[in-house]
């Protein structure tokens, strides 16, 4: 017959500290991301026209299904 394996004992987790970041650390992160959704929501909702910033029709094209999933009309 075989020996049992040994069991070690059970020892307490480590606790990690949590890093504690200010909402002024993370300003800048959301200004960036706040201009990057506005020009996702300009590119997606108005980028043709008199406001077009590409001539052409070729962003509409690129993004016309986003357009119908968030709402905007197109045609």
């Amino acid at each position: 017959m075989s020996t049992p394996a040994a069991v070690e004992p059970r020892t307490a987790p480590t606790t990690v500290p949590v890093p504690v970041v200010s909402l002024r650390g993370l300003l800048p992160y959301w200004i960036f991301a706040g201009i990057v959704l506005m020009l996702a929501i300009y590119f997606v909702g108005a980028e043709e026209g008199a406001t077009s910033v590409f001539a052409g029709s070729n962003v509409h094209e690129l993004v016309h299904d986003a357009r119908h999933l968030l709402g905007f009309p197109c045609h």
